[in-house]
């Protein structure tokens, strides 16, 4: 038996939501790990330590807020235009 087409609309949209934030989080540690290597680019520094210097819970918890707040904005502009 086939499920409603609402439900269908309703998982499209959480999928779509999942996805767009999860790409801003990847901009935010993608943009982290450029500034390790260009501003803070000291002798011996490695790829690991670079990761392990950005891998942090408050950085995961200030990339989901932004994320968040960068999904709400433009989720308004799509509709408003």
């Amino acid at each position: 038996m086939q499920q409603p087409s609402r439900d269908k609309g309703r998982l499209t949209r959480l999928f779509r939501a999942v996805i767009e934030i999860v790409f801003i989080v990847f901009l935010f540690y993608s943009n982290l790990l450029m500034g390790e290597f260009t501003v803070a680019n000291g002798a011996g520094k490695t790829f690991s330590f670079a990761l392990r210097d950005i891998l942090t819970a408050t950085n995961f918890g200030i990339a989901l807020v932004s994320a968040a707040i960068g999904y709400v904005v433009f989720e308004f502009l799509r509709k408003r235009f």
